[in-house]
């Protein structure tokens, strides 16, 4: 049968009527476009006698059709919707969905089962519980808050508004007292609520303007086409006293301009100011997700805090904090760990982070991916770009003037020293987590005071495009680093490059330059955690007695280190080069090492390796070969032009030489460099 928007079903002999909808919820099936098309008041119906007792429409309220596959959720006036909530007659015994097959909705007296048909789209989208004209509006102005369509699930108090209902509440207007606040109280097994902003500025002037206490789930949407600002108290002095759904007593003091103690969600096409004076910008003790809209938060500590979890899939998001992290998830629950909980997944969006501390940082896992079409909030799946900057950035390293021919390609006089690393006992790092990051999409650049990339398990590049430039450690990883596929990850400044006790080198492209070693596999633990503590080692090293295992098998890999006690490649245990492409160019002058240096084992057994130093090597096939920055060196198989003068080279690919013409050979470049690029065959 045909369903209008506004179209009925009229049949005749038997008379039944369908109680509304009333609350939202967060799932998308056709049961929602069905209510979305109920009209706001429904005609009786008559039932054809042949229907009626055929079964196709039931008409005892205990009759429900039921289907292999349907999905049961029962919402009464007793349980899940209260009688007072918008839009439900008082008489509603309850609605009963089967969200696969059929719908049936029985009223006081009898039932109608409705056939519908399955949906083809997964995408998750709130059920709109009541028409834009019914829905509360709330209005603010100079004496505070107003409400029409209230029903018995808004009061207001002033500048107060507390929302008691699931459904949806359109905001509007411009207020500043210490009386400013939405304040959510909701069941957990009420529907979703939804505030609407429309253009709303809101000023606490001692407390929180918006506070979710207790709900199912919250989203904070920014219509399209609207500023929406909310400014909060640098200090606070109010404790809320409320029972939760399991009984228990609650005490509570707001921790957030955006405070929410249960899974928030901020979407939406229009623009959000956040201002949080006195601690984080938007946080949720549960999960927090970002779908899109324009969003500027300013924050005294942490920009956004999901200690749940945060998923960003879209947006364009600026951050700034004065005191804390930019993005941070970190639920210290073992079970909730156990469960993924304590992580952070961007999977569309545009952000920028400037950050006291840590950019992103997650007590379990840090993930960088392109999301799925379904997942984003528009239909269309978009590689995320984030630029990230923590601790005023990259500032004390290669800013020396010793050495070197300088101004090619980014070498030279800057990089000429080497030197200890710089970075501060706070951890201001660019990406950190404690359990692992994986980034295999995506456009991300750091510049950071501290590691730009830690973890303190794994490391995995497998995609995107990663730049990063800093005062400690390029890529640091406690356990293991892996870099596949078509990772690109540049590291332009560091005091090492890639550190971690196991390094696989599968594909992709790198480049590292450092004042210090270009990779080091040591073993060992890093003593930073959180927002305190130094690091211990020379500037950010493992401890001694770390044993570690350099593999390399494919990819493209250029390594540069400046002067002194320096190495391209250092293993504490062995190394094994079968496949690849790698270039080093090693200024060390003085101590042991250069080029390739390792404490086990060293295995060149395939891949083409050379290699450019001042100083002799003390593993791989070395070549007493002069050469200088105006000319190619290599064989027939590879050519590269170095940034430096000097007298030693190692190659995997017989004696090198000047190399007259690279024509005909295949150009990869490194970084973002026109120049620096190896020529291979």
């Amino acid at each position: 049968m045909n369903m209008g928007t506004k179209n009925w079903f009229g049949f005749g002999m038997a008379t039944v009527s369908l109680a509304l909808l009333a609350g939202c919820s967060d799932s998308t099936s056709p049961v929602n476009e069905f209510y979305n098309q109920i009209p706001d008041s429904i005609p009786s119906m008559e039932i054809p006698g042949d229907l009626a007792s055929s079964g196709s429409i039931a008409t005892n309220p205990n009759e429900i059709a039921t289907s292999s596959n349907s999905v049961e959720s029962t919402v009464n006036s007793s349980g899940n919707i209260p009688t007072s909530s918008p839009n439900v007659p008082a008489s509603s015994a309850g609605i009963t969905f089967q969200s696969s097959n059929s719908i049936t909705s029985p009223t006081s007296s009898s039932s109608v089962s409705i056939s519908v048909a399955n949906s083809s789209s997964d995408k998750v989208e709130p059920i709109n519980d009541n028409p834009s004209s019914d829905r509360p509006v709330i209005t603010y102005g100079a004496s505070g808050a107003t409400v029409a369509n209230a029903s018995n699930c808004v009061t207001v108090s002033g500048g107060t508004v507390k929302i008691t209902c699931g459904g949806e509440y359109d905001f509007s207007g411009n207020y500043s007292g210490n009386d400013a606040q939405i304040l959510v109280n909701t069941s957990k097994t009420d529907t979703t609520v939804y505030l609407n902003m429309k253009g709303l500025t809101l000023t606490n002037t001692a407390d929180a303007p918006i506070y979710v206490q207790k709900s199912n789930k919250t989203f904070v949407v920014a219509k399209n086409s609207t500023t929406n600002t909310f400014t909060d108290a640098a200090t606070r002095t109010k404790t809320y006293s409320y029972t939760n759904d399991a009984g228990q007593a609650k005490t509570d003091t707001t921790g957030a301009c955006i405070y929410a103690k249960d899974d928030l969600t901020i979407k939406g096409e229009g623009t959000l100011i956040v201002k949080a004076n006195y601690n984080n910008g938007i946080h949720t003790s549960n999960d927090l997700r970002i779908k899109n809209g324009l969003i500027t938060i300013n924050a005294k500590n942490n920009g956004l805090k999901g200690k749940g979890s945060v998923a960003i899939s879209g947006g364009t998001i600026n951050i700034t904090t004065t005191e804390g992290d930019g993005i941070k998830s970190d639920t210290d629950d073992a079970t909730d760990l156990k469960d993924g909980k304590g992580s952070i997944e961007i999977t569309g969006g545009s952000i920028t982070i400037t950050s006291a501390f840590d950019g992103l940082s997650a007590n379990n896992a840090v993930t960088i991916a392109m999301g799925d079409a379904k997942d984003a909030d528009n239909g269309e799946a978009k590689a995320p770009t984030l630029k990230i900057t923590t601790g005023g950035g990259q500032k004390c390293l290669g800013t020396s003037t010793g050495g070197g021919n300088g101004g090619r390609g980014g070498f030279g006089g800057g990089f000429g020293m080497g030197g200890n690393s710089c970075s501060p006992d706070s951890s201001m790092k660019g990406i950190k987590a404690d359990s692992s990051i994986a980034i295999s999409d995506g456009v991300i650049e750091i510049s950071s005071h501290d590691d730009g990339i830690h973890s303190s398990g794994t490391v995995t590049f497998t995609g995107g495009k990663v730049t990063v430039k800093t005062d400690d450690d390029g890529v640091h990883a406690d356990k293991a680093l892996y870099v596949k596929d078509n990772a690109n990850v540049s590291v332009t400044m560091s005091y090492e490059g890639m550190e971690s006790p196991d390094m696989n080198f599968e594909g992709g492209i790198t480049s590292v330059i450092t004042t210090d070693d270009g990779w080091n596999a040591a073993g060992g633990t890093s003593t930073t955690t959180g927002n305190t503590g130094g690091r211990g080692g020379r500037g950010g090293g493992f401890g001694g007695g770390s044993t570690g295992n350099l593999k390399v098998t494919g990819g493209f890999h250029y390594i540069y280190v400046g002067t002194g006690d320096t190495d391209g490649i250092d293993s504490n245990g062995g190394i094994n080069i079968s496949g690849g492409v790698i270039i080093v160019e090693c200024r060390m002058n003085g101590g042991m090492g250069g080029m390739v240096d390792s404490d086990g084992s060293t295995t060149i057994s395939g891949g083409k390796l050379l290699g450019f130093g001042t100083n002799n090597s003390e593993e791989g096939k070395q070549y007493s070969v002069n050469f200088t920055a105006d000319n190619y060196y290599g064989t027939s198989e590879i050519a590269f032009k170095p940034s430096f003068s000097g007298s030693k080279m190692v190659s995997s690919v017989g004696q090198p030489a000047v190399v007259n013409s690279v024509n005909g050979m295949n150009k990869t470049c490194f970084g973002d460099s026109a120049d620096r690029c190896v020529y291979t065959k």
